[in-house]
């Protein structure tokens, strides 16, 4: 059964090592016959929640910027996929703020159920994305119906395109075509 997927791809950098591993996960998913979109925060303006809770009351933030229309999205696709660079062992800001700022699903009836992180870091300890993990697993708790389905870890890549090649890519790829 054909999935709708949405790729989030929250680094900011151009040729970023996270974007590729996106990549290489759409490619397969797309192999395997889902319908796929990625968006990339890398031009998008998304302001930090305010905790005002608006949201649980009207199903919409107050803030008008970027993010009220990938959270619409969010809500509607089958799968979700974060691809973020590691900064300091955690998910990068830009990742964190959206996730804060997707708030109004709380209350919602959301479609996803399949989680997916794919991270790049220039440490390569396997550890170095636990912290980035944990956050992202923190935003599925409030979902009960949503789950971590999978990561993909690429170390050791710091400058852009530093990825290229490395065996992360092929296990994005397969990852993607085992939706």
């Amino acid at each position: 059964m054909s999935k709708k997927i949405l790729v989030v791809s929250t680094s900011l950098r151009a040729d970023s090592n996270s974007d590729l591993l996106a990549e290489a996960f759409m490619n397969g998913a797309r192999e395997a016959g889902h319908k796929v979109e990625k968006v990339s925060l890398k031009d998008k303006t998304i302001g930090f929640c305010r905790g005002c809770l608006a949201c649980q009351k009207t199903g919409n933030c107050v803030i008008q910027d970027d993010a009220g229309g990938i959270v619409e999205k969010m809500l509607h696709a089958d799968v979700l996929v974060f691809a973020t660079p590691v900064y300091y062992y955690e998910m990068s800001g830009q990742m964190k703020t959206l996730l804060d700022r997707a708030n109004p699903l709380y209350t919602a009836d959301y479609a996803y159920r399949a989680v997916y992180l794919l991270a790049t870091a220039a440490d390569e300890d396997e550890h170095a994305i636990d912290g980035a993990r944990k956050g992202l697993e923190g935003f599925i708790a409030c979902f009960e119906r949503a789950y971590l389905a999978g990561c993909i870890f690429a170390g050791g890549v710091d400058a852009p395109g530093m990825a290229r090649g490395h065996s992360a890519l092929e296990k994005a790829h397969e990852m993607g075509r085992q939706v």
